[in-house]
């Protein structure tokens, strides 16, 4: 019996094509599916290939009796119980490196939309105004940027910076010294949020930084510091960014991440007029997309068909 490939959440349509054509495979014929009809799939599902907007959880498990594989398209693989996945003889898999630079692009991108106000300042001129005055905004060039979690993507922006002149602090339990000349390690991330006029975040969500910029760090920022999130949202406490945004404590904020996904239509964080959101758009763009494909594609066939197992994520 051929496997039963699932890709659940969207993929490049040359690259799904592609995975049609593999004459070892049964592939769904849809490349995005919604949770109603993932849910009626399980049961005959061999593999699952899914983005952030699906969760293997280990109800997940018990209706996929046939699952032996779950490939992350991206990089994060919070949104898969890995343990579960593990006591069920399910592997799972990342590609990672994929979505590197289009994550690391997003977050300059917030950056600048932070500072500058253009997203606020599109939306008065499509509605017919020309509020100058009022998104005076503030340069990059020359101001002190912290980066937390100093690994691929977030040595990425260091240097994609680089044009601006920055001061580059970073901050990484993993990383002693930089290999870039220009950035310099914190002794701790009170120095990153007390001294940065910028701080982006790229820190993977697991048990030690669930939470972990909280109400005490935030309060350590500069009045005119800049705060972006491209990484992952659960490492943020919203209820405490909420309130230094509210009363003005920092300048402004650039999230494409949150706690919970999608973000609740009600959410109060879509009411500040200071924070910039997007939706989850750290890998968004097509040259990411076609990346991430190829590497699922190929990780399918070496697993069903060559019997490997690459990119393995273990609990």
């Amino acid at each position: 019996m051929k496997p039963f490939i699932l890709v659940c959440d969207g993929m490049d349509k040359d690259v799904f094509s592609n995975l049609q054509s593999i004459s070892e495979f049964e592939v769904h014929p849809e490349p995005k599916n919604s949770q109603e009809t993932i849910a009626e799939l399980l049961p005959k599902a061999t593999a699952l290939v899914i983005r952030s907007a699906t969760t293997v959880t280990a109800e997940t498990l018990e209706k996929a009796p046939h699952l032996k594989l779950v490939i992350r398209a991206g990089e994060g693989t919070d949104n898969i119980d890995k343990k579960a996945c593990e006591a069920k003889g399910v592997k799972v898999e990342n590609t990672p490196g994929a979505n590197n630079n289009s994550a690391a692009e997003h977050a300059v991108a917030l950056m600048m939309t932070t500072l500058r106000h253009t997203a606020a300042a599109n939306m008065t001129m499509k509605n017919g105004g020309w509020d100058k005055s009022k998104y005076t905004g503030l340069e990059l060039t020359n101001k002190k940027v912290g980066i937390v979690g100093f690994g691929r993507i977030g040595q990425i922006v260091a240097k994609r910076i680089q044009g601006f002149e920055p001061e580059v602090l970073f901050f990484d339990p993993f990383i002693e010294k930089s290999e870039l000349p220009y950035a310099k390690k914190a002794k701790d991330l009170n120095e990153i949020f007390s001294t940065c006029d910028v701080i982006t975040l790229h820190t993977p969500l697991m048990d030690k930084t669930k939470g972990m910029i909280n109400s005490e760090l935030l309060n350590l920022m500069k009045n005119k510091a800049v705060l972006v999130n491209a990484s992952r949202g659960g490492i943020v406490d919203e209820a405490a960014l909420e309130a230094v945004l509210k009363d003005k404590k920092i300048y402004a904020a650039g999230f494409d991440v949150f706690a919970t996904e999608p973000l609740p239509e009600y959410s109060s964080l879509r009411k500040l007029d200071n924070l910039v959101l997007t939706p989850h758009l750290g890998a968004g763009t097509e040259e990411a997309q076609l990346r991430v494909g190829k590497m699922a594609v190929d990780q399918l066939q070496e697993f069903f068909i060559n019997n490997n197992v690459v990119n393995e994520v273990k609990a």
